[in-house]
């Protein structure tokens, strides 16, 4: 932990550049020592992994230059707290584990409309009759992905309205209205992402709010002005973590982890509960 004099800060910026963790709470940072701090993230010899800026007076203008530095190949940052704003950014590198997810149609529930090559699910009004018959398609409005996820992996979605972004195991019950919907049992993990920006966490029935109001919408379907938001989900089934982040200009913010033990392969899946939401992967 350094002094917090902004003329110390730019002095140190040599060490800071070859270390792996920095804390440099507590400083009023100018537009200058900004600059000079995103030039050393951006720098392709740059080691740091964690930066701590808490309570840090950071201005806009700021937070520009450190936006664009987040974004360069050569930033190797994984972690940097801004509090007590409350977020915590991770750069692109969870990126590297990126996986490109398909819908399994089997696993449709029919008032689930399919658009884009099968990279967009809206919840509509009437069923498609078109949908066969089929052991694994759910009664609720929701879908699993093909494969299951053993290891590392990485994906981002755009939802309008209200949707659950979820990770479960193959025998999740299809049957049913009741103990079925992503994050009501032991089976699933779910991030239910509300209109409003909010979000809460559910696993065996148990909801954890993550923002100030949560709730549902008061509404049955999804008003016109809505706006897509971006989220993105890390899972590490070795390690037994599940992670969702807010996507912000390219930047993630952590949202919530899950820890725990997996003990089968885990296939990402979708629900909804208003008429009118949507899902697309990024």
């Amino acid at each position: 932990k350094y002094s917090n004099s902004e003329e110390a800060l730019v002095r140190l910026l040599p060490v800071v550049k070859a270390s792996k963790k920095a804390l440099l709470n507590g400083y009023t940072l100018s537009d200058v020592s900004f600059a000079a701090l995103s030039s050393v993230l951006s720098s392709e010899s740059c080691s740091l992994k964690e930066l701590d800026l808490s309570n840090s007076n950071l201005q806009d203008s700021g937070l520009t230059q450190l936006t664009a530095a987040l974004d360069n190949p050569h930033c190797q940052l994984e972690t940097l707290r801004v509090e007590p704003a409350g977020v915590q950014w991770l750069t692109p590198g969870l990126r590297k584990y990126s996986c490109e997810l398909t819908v399994d149609t089997n696993t449709v529930n029919r008032k689930l409309k399919l658009s884009d090559n099968n990279k967009k699910v809206t919840f509509v009004y009437d069923e498609d009759p078109s949908y066969p018959d089929h052991p694994d398609r759910f009664d609720r409005p929701q879908l699993l992905c093909t494969t299951g996820l053993t290891g590392r992996c990485y994906w981002e979605v755009k939802y309008r309205g209200e949707a659950d972004l979820s990770v479960s195991y193959r025998g999740i019950r299809r049957r049913g209205h009741r103990g079925c919907m992503f994050g009501e049992n032991d089976q699933s993990w779910s991030l239910r992402c509300f209109d409003s920006g909010c979000y809460s966490v559910q696993h065996n029935n148990r909801v954890t709010s993550i923002s100030s109001s949560s709730s549902s919408s008061s509404y049955w379907s999804v008003s016109s002005s809505s706006v897509p938001h971006r989220v993105a989900v890390y899972v590490d089934c070795p390690a037994g973590t599940l992670s969702f982040y807010r996507v912000f200009y390219g930047s993630l913010i952590h949202l919530h982890t899950f820890n725990t033990t997996f003990t089968e392969p885990l296939y990402p899946g979708f629900g909804f509960m208003l008429l009118g939401s949507s899902v697309s992967l990024c």
